[in-house]
């Protein structure tokens, strides 16, 4: 499974990548505001830093600014991914950015009938919600099992990215199922690296290595 990193934070960003982790990035407007920056440099700069696909959103509502709109995120880096909402105009929008070459990462996807238009609409990726259903008491993960079994039924290529990922639990089970990516928080990278036992481990080991070498100095 391919990990991306979901934010717009350049140390964030460059302290994943030193791990060697992420695959890939996802923005969306409420992640570019939070940094204070002007958009374009900030853009650029993330696709300096990660060698895999950038998810930029647009902020239009109507199919033809969408396009438009799109058409401009692509060309600021071979590596842009253009990512478009599952409504009426999303969709018509992936289908003809599809057939010019752009990808596209449907995005706010919550029920696997959406998905599945995705799919058809030519859509590269697709991102269901899964933190935002958990929070209204529907299981999120249910819907990311529902989108594989659709698209494993009809050979679309369209990847399933596990989004609005809010813990470990999250990524755990979208692997277990065969999501083909997360896009995880860099809170959730810290806490996928951690264990308590391992921490207990490293400390023991140590201590004891301190004996031996005690014992050496002899």
């Amino acid at each position: 499974m391919k990990l991306f990193i979901d934010t717009a934070n350049i140390d964030e960003i460059k302290e994943a990548s030193r791990l060697g982790l992420i695959d890939g990035v996802t923005t969306n407007p409420t992640l570019i505001a939070r940094e204070g920056r002007e958009f374009m440099p900030l853009v650029k700069e993330i696709c300096q830093l990660v060698d895999g696909p950038i998810s930029l959103e647009a902020v239009s509502s109507l199919s033809n600014d969408m396009l438009k709109e799109a058409r401009d995120l692509a060309h600021i880096h071979p590596n842009a991914v253009v990512k478009l909402p599952l409504t009426r105009d999303g969709l018509i929008a992936t289908k003809q950015l599809a057939t010019e070459g752009i990808k596209v990462n449907m995005t706010l996807v919550f029920s696997p009938t959406q998905a599945l238009l995705a799919a058809k609409a030519g859509a590269a990726y697709v991102s269901p919600f899964v933190g935002r259903l958990d929070d209204i008491s529907h299981w999120g993960m249910d819907l990311v099992e529902q989108i594989i079994t659709i698209y494993d039924n009809y050979d679309f290529e369209t990847e399933i990215i596990v989004a609005s990922v809010r813990n470990p639990l999250h990524v755990l089970e979208a692997a277990m199922i065969g999501a083909d990516i997360a896009t995880i928080p860099f809170a959730v990278i810290e806490q996928l690296i951690k264990h308590p036992l391992s921490d207990i481990g490293v400390e023991r080991f140590l201590k004891d290595w301190e004996k031996v070498e005690k014992k050496n100095k002899r």
